[in-house]
């Protein structure tokens, strides 16, 4: 039993280690790939001028290439790089919530839109475990910046604006998105330390004159669409936009129309706000809700490895019996009884809850 309080304290450690090497030279690739795509440059018309005259040619025109969209990778692959300077976080996000995704460091929840996109894009992490990327988050303050550096090269900063205690079950009031028209970051963690008893969470909205241009979902590098989560009026009548909606030209009232007392948006109207929906059977909702035995598949992988333990344990008792002295069958048997074990603490740790 200290031995596996051991091995999820310092030994998940390890794991995430090296997962997190191999996550930043696969970030790196991604960032240069998206990055240095050189523009093209469209050769000049040559014309021939009348009478014998030099022939003449425009300058070469050069184009940069268009943007490309970036929807998220598959599960466990890297998303971004999350900076936390206040706290000393430097990690790769990966995608996925599930365990195998976050052993290997922060989460981004797939339900949720991506870093840089507008919505609430929410981010989990292990606090005591698995290199504990937010074993500090409580120490994060109103007004500490947040710096993400998506995959496809774009920098948003985030400005912390609150830090709450939640329950397990109030998935729905923290993590879907409450306002479309903001950028916003959650980062999710467990409370206290030790304990899945309760969430924490930190929250925080893009600062857009140091961002990046914040794009609608699924669409990186679309157009600058960042006053609409700043100057878009309220009123009953103001249709919000979403990533399926986008204002056009005419909704803008023209110079002819004359405003009147019963039509015009007043200052007291407030903005239409509903509900968020949440996806029933979404990873989030599921990983914030986990209890114990979260992966069955790891049954077998389990049985396995315990059998094999108690077979070493047997076969080395066996050899010291027959050759009479203890420490024989003790020194045969470390070796391969410690690998054991650490493969039955891998799978066993499969079997517990996410543990945000």
């Amino acid at each position: 039993m200290f031995a596996f309080v051991a091995y999820q304290l310092w030994g998940t450690g390890i794991a995430t280690a090296r997962a997190q090497g191999d996550l930043e030279t696969a970030f790196a690739q991604l960032i240069s790939s998206t990055t240095t795509s050189p523009p093209t440059t469209t050769p000049a018309p040559t014309t021939t001028a009348p009478d014998g005259a030099a022939p003449t040619s425009a300058a070469p025109t050069t184009t940069l290439p268009p943007p490309q969209p970036f929807p998220a990778p598959p599960r466990g692959e890297p998303l971004a790089r999350i900076e936390i300077p206040s706290i000393g976080v430097d990690k790769i996000v990966v995608e996925g919530i599930r365990y195998a995704d976050l052993r290997k460091g922060p989460g981004h929840f797939p339900e949720t839109p991506l870093p840089g996109q507008f919505g609430n894009a929410a981010i989990a992490g292990h606090r005591t475990t698995y290199g504990e990327p937010f074993v500090d988050i409580d120490r994060i303050t109103v007004g500490d910046e947040i710096v993400i550096t998506a995959a496809w090269g774009s920098r948003y900063i985030y400005v912390v604006t609150e830090s709450l205690i939640v329950a397990p079950d109030d998935y729905a009031l923290v993590v879907p998105t409450l306002d479309p028209r903001v950028a916003s970051l959650a980062l999710i963690s467990c409370n206290p330390k030790f304990s899945t008893r309760e969430r924490i969470v930190v929250r925080a909205v893009v600062d857009t004159d140091r961002s990046d241009p914040v794009t609608l979902a699924g669409t990186p590098g679309a157009p600058d669409l960042r006053p609409l989560a700043t100057t878009l009026p309220g009123g009953p009548e103001t249709s919000v936009a979403t990533a399926t909606t986008v204002p056009t030209a005419t909704s803008t009232p023209t110079a002819t129309s004359t405003p009147t007392a019963t039509t015009a948006p007043t200052a007291t109207n407030p903005p239409v706000t509903t509900a968020p929906t949440v996806e029933s059977g979404a990873d989030g909702e599921e990983v914030f809700e986990s209890s114990w035995f979260d992966d069955p598949d790891a049954y077998p992988a389990v049985a396995f490895w315990g059998l094999l333990l108690t077979a070493i344990a047997l076969a080395a008792t066996a050899l010291s019996r027959k050759v009479m002295r203890n420490w024989v069958g003790f020194a045969a048997g470390i070796i391969p009884f410690g690998v054991a074990l650490y493969f039955f603490f891998v799978n066993i740790s499969r079997m517990m809850p996410a543990n945000l």
